[in-house]
């Protein structure tokens, strides 16, 4: 278990004065940046909490420290798509040089704010079917950052769920429509497309809340032989821990996008390094703040995926987790 992170606000900006000798003056700290943080989800998430923390850390690496040279506001949703567009409007009328934001609904709610203040985005999956950038390679706007997904990953998910739990002939895969980037046929089009390789038959659970949550499941598991899918928006962020808890209930066997949904209980998850991803993103800030363009820097795809089991859930489905799988994951959780 990693140890939580907390983060520290400061506030503070150095003073000057046109009367001091020129020595004086070349001894004080840099001018202040201002930058806004928008999260999907709340403050309280420790998974958000650490990968916030390795992004502060790495703009101290950079040279941005809090209280000397840099001022940061953050804004937290708590999985409200309506309290996105209102922060999102409110960290835009601070006029920040940089606005740092995670996930396809809060880049979405930004761009509506402004087309000017440059934004890195981090964890989108399809900023050019989001008419977020022009291009992967020349985003052509004020905007760019880092995608979470690749065309191969759906397949990914339903290789090692079909591995694991080799009885499944049918998949659910769950979203919120409103959150999941194009309102979910990015990724229902790739699950559908990567379906007949392994046999199995999709199924699409558009869901709003958790009763909705509840009820899907409910009614999928009346058959047997089904797998769960549960797609990375800020629903089922939000609900992970009850489709877990669904999930262990009917006793399906489910998997994320996500470490900390395993980490919570879920079976499996493959993904990328959410942690890695906000390191990567603080690069991008430094940049802009040193005078780049978003319109000139590309956005990059994910580097870094892990694999993560719990073998505690499995036995507990009766899932006989192979040596092999275990040899390739990254971590196990017993």
């Amino acid at each position: 278990m990693k140890r939580r992170d907390f983060i520290t606000l400061l506030g503070g900006a150095a003073a000057s004065s046109h009367l001091w000798p020129l020595a004086a003056l070349a001894q004080q700290p840099d001018r202040e940046k201002r930058i806004g943080v928008l999260m999907p989800f709340a403050a309280t998430d420790p998974a958000l909490n650490l990968a916030v923390a390795a992004f502060v850390r790495q703009l101290q690496e950079l040279g941005w420290v809090e209280g000397r040279n840099l001022r940061i506001d953050y804004r937290w949703a708590a999985g409200d798509a309506n309290r996105m567009q209102v922060l999102a409007k409110e960290l835009v009328e601070l006029q920040p040089h940089v606005i740092f934001a995670r996930s396809t609904p809060v880049t979405a709610a930004l761009l509506k704010q402004t087309r000017t203040i440059p934004i890195v985005f981090a964890v989108v999956s399809d900023p050019v079917g989001d008419h977020f950038v022009e291009s992967l390679a020349r985003p052509g706007g004020n905007v760019t950052g880092f995608t979470n997904v690749e065309s191969s990953l759906t397949g990914k998910w339903l290789e090692l769920l079909k591995e694991i739990a080799p009885s499944i002939k049918r998949v659910a895969f769950i979203f919120d429509p409103k959150l999941a980037p194009g309102g979910g046929s990015y990724y229902t089009r790739l699950i559908e497309s990567a379906a007949p390789s392994f046999a199995v038959a999709p199924i699409a659970i558009p869901v709003h809340d958790a009763v909705e949550i509840e009820h899907a499941i409910s009614e999928f598991v009346r058959e047997p032989n089904g797998g769960l899918l549960v797609l990375p928006d800020g629903t089922t962020n939000l609900h992970r821990g009850l489709i877990i808890a669904l999930a262990a209930r009917h006793r399906v066997p489910a998997i994320h996008a996500f470490r900390d949904n395993v980490v919570d209980g879920g079976l499996i998850s493959y993904g990328i390094d959410v942690v890695d991803l906000f390191r990567r993103a603080a690069g991008y800030v430094d940049r802009i703040l040193k005078g780049a363009k978003p319109a000139e820097l590309p956005v990059q795809l994910p580097t870094k995926f892990e694999l993560i089991i719990n073998l505690k859930t499995a036995k507990a489905l009766g899932l006989d987790v192979s040596s092999q799988l275990q040899q390739r994951a990254d971590e196990l959780i017993e």
